[in-house]
């Protein structure tokens, strides 16, 4: 797509970007449950949940609503069980972003009293909290002026900029966020933030672009906007395998293994062999699924009758109350239903 030079100065008009984009985001705003509160609690649990899960993701299931009737504040949180929070994360995956949020949980209660601090400094001083989680909890639950940048706003930046710096390079994503510090507005950040990444969500598009629907189209220098953002190449896909073992008595109790390796610390899974053990055993499943650079064919066999194998007998009512990583979730709910 071409379109027509630009003819206003992003730089020399800042207060024209902001009020045009702000006054569109106003008619057009998304009711997300996240945008009906101020409360830095649920600001933080919303930007961490959609960190690496899409909105759709999160809106379908009610997986925010649901993770805050679990747990409303900061207490209930930094008081439950891993097993606990595990479970109410399961199928958002990335299992260390909730522990991370109960961390940050705990550490309000014991050091700030409850009470989030104000300022972004110490919000970014909070675990697992960075630049870009401090400045959405900064703007979102107390309207400071803060710059922030997602993959939306680094998309958008580059066509309204013109700018071939790949954005996911470290140059690249010092410049958004320079750019992104120029441009806030000293009021009304809240509303100026989420229009800027509600535009690269709605209009500005990675493989779609709405020209004649943007509010600030006029501010866009590129004229081919589909060549826009550059980025550096992809590491490459890995492919590995993943051999289960399906081991179930006739009363329902199912052979599991707790993970205690980093991707899958405590969380339950089917257990897990060799190659060399799969070779003998019936194939009753497989499916495939990506997670970050890992391209994953899961396969799961049925086990020698009276073998014996590492695991826990886990009984059939208390199967759906464990954590259970979504890959083997559907292996287990399709097996059981077909054998």
């Amino acid at each position: 797509m071409t379109k027509p030079p630009y003819s206003a100065s992003l730089i020399d008009h800042p207060l024209s970007f902001q009020d045009s984009l702000i006054a569109w985001f106003q008619r057009v705003a998304e009711p997300h449950p996240w945008r009906k509160t101020t409360a830095p609690y649920e600001i933080l649990v919303s930007e961490v949940m959609l960190q690496q899960t899409t909105v759709q993701a999160v809106r379908e299931n009610q997986r925010y609503e649901k993770f805050l009737e679990g747990f409303p504040n900061t207490t209930a949180l930094a008081n439950a069980t891993e097993q606990e929070i595990l479970k109410a994360w399961e199928g958002l995956g990335y299992y260390n972003r909730v522990r991370n949020l109960q961390k940050t949980a705990i550490v309000v209660n014991e050091s700030h009293g409850g009470e989030f601090p104000r300022t972004l400094t110490e919000l970014s001083a909070l675990p697992g909290i960075g630049p870009y989680t401090a400045a959405a909890v900064a703007s979102f639950a107390y309207d400071l002026s803060a710059p922030l940048v997602d993959a939306n706003v680094s998309r958008v930046f580059a066509r309204l900029f013109d700018d071939e710096t790949p954005i996911n390079s470290p140059k690249g994503q010092k410049i958004a966020w320079e750019r992104a510090e120029k441009l806030v507005p000293e009021n009304g950040a809240r509303h100026y933030n989420s229009a800027l990444m509600e535009l690269g969500q709605k209009v500005c598009k990675n493989n779609e672009v709405l020209c004649e629907n943007c509010p600030v189209s006029s501010f866009c220098q590129t004229r081919v906007p589909l060549t826009l953002p550059k980025k550096k190449p992809k590491a490459q896909t890995i492919e590995i395998t993943e051999y289960a073992l399906w081991n179930q008595k006739q009363n329902g109790d199912l052979l599991l293994q707790k993970g205690d390796g980093s991707r899958r610390n405590g969380m339950w899974t089917l257990p897990l062999i060799s190659k060399e053990e799969a070779l003998t055993l019936p194939l009753l499943h497989e499916s495939k699924y990506a997670i970050t650079k890992y391209k994953v064919t899961l396969k799961a066999y049925q086990a020698e009758p009276n073998s014996i194998y590492d695991g826990e007998w886990i009984p059939l009512s208390a199967q759906d109350t464990l954590p259970i990583p979504s890959p083997m979730r559907k292996v287990i709910n399709e097996l059981q239903e077909r054998l």
